[in-house]
């Protein structure tokens, strides 16, 4: 296996987005903000809405009471949508306006609340699921669930969003082979995590190794937080290089077997 070959994972390309109509009405029948409609007619009443993310400070948000049609041809339905125009998804960010309401960094947060993330997505795939679409809308509705799922993989793993949010600023460090860090420190400890694992006789001898590479990790998520928030790239890319290793490390505790083998890709 090449380097970085388990974290090299595709990005979905939103720009063509092809089944609107039917991201359209999912949101409609969960009773959630229709963004993806490209006809609105609204009428607005404003209503106190808090997010989601705790990372997020409270602030009032308005909604909208409004007719939304998916289709130019169709009739009119009545669904509450965001005061923003609506507009076709253009990140990974725009299917989940509930637990992401601002978007991607710098507007947004780098962080994600994980559980209202994990809990939006399967609100959505539960109505997206092809098995609930009719024959001839099967194909727009795997399209459909395909893109929701790549949604929510990137985001929810720290690495791949960061890699994501580089790559929307056209920077590529998943696949960069000259990227390393050269701390002496950092790959110390890196080695000795590698022995820990593979000397382990029990999981649970694993468990101060697992909560340490965990705070590295969220020390590491706090760092792309202010690059990013300071549209620092060089920094971002930096950070994403280090944070590969405890990705690495945490798989490997994840996946571990008493005696297997440690290759921690970097």
């Amino acid at each position: 296996m090449s380097p970085d070959s388990s974290l090299s994972l595709p990005y979905a390309k939103l720009g063509d987005f092809a089944p609107t109509a039917d991201l359209c009405r999912l949101q409609a029948s969960l009773g959630r903000p229709s963004v993806l409609s490209p006809f609105s007619q609204n009428k607005t009443v404003a209503v106190p809405k808090t997010t989601t993310n705790p990372r997020t400070p409270v602030h009032a948000r308005w909604t909208t009471h409004s007719a939304s049609l998916c289709h130019a041809s169709s009739s009119s339905s009545s669904s509450s949508t965001y005061s923003h125009p609506a507009k076709p998804p253009t990140t990974h960010y725009d299917f989940f306006p509930e637990t992401l309401p601002d978007g991607p960094p710098p507007a947004g947060h780098f962080p994600i609340n994980q559980r209202a993330l994990r809990r939006e997505f399967l609100q959505l795939q539960a109505k997206a699921h092809p098995d609930l679409h009719p024959a001839d809308r099967k194909t727009r509705a795997e399209a459909t669930s395909a893109r929701i799922n790549e949604a929510y993989k990137t985001l929810s793993n720290p690495l791949l969003r960061a890699q994501y949010l580089l790559s929307l600023r056209g920077v590529d460090v998943s696949t960069d082979e000259t990227l390393r860090v050269e701390d002496p420190n950092l790959l110390m400890m890196v080695l000795e995590a590698r022995e820990a694992i593979e000397e382990a006789e029990e999981e649970t001898e694993l468990e101060p190794l697992r909560a340490e590479n965990d705070e590295r990790i969220r020390a590491s998520e706090d760092v792309l937080e202010g690059a990013f928030a300071r549209d620092d790239i060089e920094a971002a890319k930096r950070e994403a290089v280090k944070l590969r290793y405890w990705v690495n490390i945490k798989d490997s505790l994840d996946e571990w077997e008493k005696g297997k083998p440690v290759v921690l890709q970097h």
